[in-house]
């Protein structure tokens, strides 16, 4: 006769709540210790300057008081130092007039609009050739990494070397004006200055999105282009109905990181035209219209990299707040349509 141990019916409990409750407490309370020395470093180093400068921004420069013509130090300015940046409005004998184009006010929405061209411009022609780069260095050939490595090279030079490259090519006796048999002033004149910095910067940065984009092509099955083949698709219907909806994650984060990359531009221009060009100011960006106003005064410069900080983030916000939704309903799609 068989005998059965009686389990215990403690043995079969679950786990009192309190005590997963608990366990859960210390591994937040580990998680967060963990990070601390991160996120104690980020303060340091990112937000103290951010903080100070913002600090600063609402604080006058100390110089000669226009009334009295004398010595005065710094006060409390409120927004006296963005209103002139951004709504500076001034006077004359018959009222108020226009700015002129040596103005803080002038100068700021030029250097909006210049920037904002660069942008624009760069960031679409290097997504043009970098997905035509991608394409190429995703296909299976012989040498295709050596494809590959000699794409990459121009993104590995620093900027400061390909600045300097490009201003022997746009010299007045250099290649680009022996080639096309003219005598163009590439960083001197306005518009063609402005192209030159286009030309580099493309250069440059084109295989920066090349990379990108074909990390996202490599995520693509072949039985996917092989289904679409099948059912008869052409290549013009596979890269817009297949190619294009599977890559357009990776796509949207190469743009976003270019447009961001992009807004805060310096060290091409500030080299290649040294921010002039045509009337002297035809290639000046946000950026160095901030290290140039450091000079004259740190506080006014503080309220101007204040305005250019807050224009980043909200074209970084609106661009990951779009993108984010059009990503979340590609994929709902995508998922829905394989159901």
């Amino acid at each position: 006769m068989s005998t059965e141990t009686a389990t215990p019916l403690s043995s079969k409990r679950p786990a009192p709540r309190a005590s997963l409750k608990k366990r859960q407490h210390g591994q937040v309370r580990t998680a967060l210790w963990l990070i601390l020395p991160t996120m104690a470093l980020l303060a340091v180093v990112i937000g103290y300057p951010i903080v100070s400068a913002v600090v600063m921004s609402f604080q006058k420069d100390a110089g000669l008081d226009p009334a009295t013509g004398m010595f005065v130090q710094g006060g409390f300015a409120g927004f006296q130092n963005y209103t002139h940046w951004l709504f500076q409005q001034c006077t004359s004998a018959s009222g108020t007039v226009a700015c002129p184009p040596g103005s803080l006010g002038a100068q700021f929405w030029n250097a909006v609009g210049v920037t904002f061209l660069f942008t624009v411009v760069t960031v679409v022609l290097e997504t043009v050739f970098g997905f035509w780069m991608a394409i190429i260095m995703n296909r299976a050939f012989k040498g295709r990494g050596i494809v590959r490595a000699a794409i990459l090279v121009p993104w590995a030079i620093p900027t400061a070397v390909t600045a300097k490259l490009w201003y022997f090519i746009f010299a007045t006796t250099g290649i680009a004006n022996a080639i096309l048999h003219v005598n163009v002033l590439w960083v001197s004149g306005e518009w063609s200055s402005r192209w030159a910095i286009i030309i580099a910067d493309t250069w440059k940065t084109t295989p920066f999105m090349a990379l990108l984009i074909l990390a996202g092509l490599q995520l693509i099955p072949d039985e996917v282009n092989e289904a679409a083949k099948m059912d008869g698709a052409s290549t013009v219907q596979r890269f817009w109905r297949v190619t294009i909806p599977l890559v357009k994650p990776a796509l949207m984060v190469a743009v976003l990181f270019r447009v961001l990359d992009a807004l805060r531009i310096y060290d091409l221009p500030a080299i290649l035209t040294s921010g002039g060009g045509g009337s002297g100011n035809a290639t000046t960006t946000l950026s160095i219209l901030v290290v140039d106003q450091i000079r004259q005064g740190p506080n006014s410069a503080s309220a101007l990299s204040t305005i250019t900080f807050l224009i980043i983030f909200l074209v970084a916000f609106i661009f990951v707040r779009f993108l984010g939704a059009n990503v979340v309903r590609t994929q709902e799609s995508q998922q829905k349509g394989t159901l």
